[in-house]
């Protein structure tokens, strides 16, 4: 989505499209598989108001609560526009639907492994081995064939150069 902020039309059609899958995912365990042409209704509904809306998103915020609060809001809508007689209030809205909502904390695994794909293989490597697969220094220092002081200075490196490029640190490189 930042790169589409800046211009970059083939970044914007990669992002709309694994958005796709996602928000279809998320509109057919919100409907119910058996409302597919609603669901699909609802993925172009969310794909336009993206669309419309992406000057709004902030790029220091994750792309993924921001497309997620969209969606919401168009199945709520979707769902008053289908079912008027039936009130539903946007605080109870999950009360309404049958299904628990795991897609963001899927897109933000999608973030996560964005992110990580900016660092080096090496520690790129040892991040997701300790951080995201639970992977001890030991097994990872094993694995690799790094010694254990390695592996945690690799990952150290790894998550301060993260930290720099995305978090506090790096709006203040960006901007200064």
């Amino acid at each position: 989505m930042r790169a589409s902020l800046a211009g970059d039309a083939q970044a914007y059609r990669a992002f709309l499209s694994e958005l796709t899958v996602l928000l279809r995912r998320y509109c057919l365990r919100q409907l119910g598989a058996d409302r597919l042409a609603d669901a699909e209704d609802l993925v172009q509904e969310t794909l336009m108001a993206i669309h419309t809306r992406r000057a709004t998103y902030d790029p220091d915020r994750p792309v993924t609560a921001w497309a997620h609060a969209i969606a919401r809001y168009k199945l709520v809508d979707h769902l008053r526009r289908r079912h008027p007689q039936v009130g539903v209030p946007l605080d109870d809205v999950e009360d309404f639907l049958a299904a628990p909502d795991d897609t963001e904390p899927a897109m933000a695994r999608c973030d996560v492994g964005r992110l990580l794909d900016t660092l080096p293989e090496q520690p790129r490597a040892l991040i997701r081995q300790v951080k995201l697969e639970g992977a001890s220094i030991a097994e990872t220092a094993a694995r690799t064939g790094l010694s254990e002081s390695a592996v945690k200075v690799g990952i150290h490196r790894g998550l301060k150069a993260l930290a720099a490029r995305f978090g506090a640190g790096g709006n203040r490189a960006r901007n200064g």
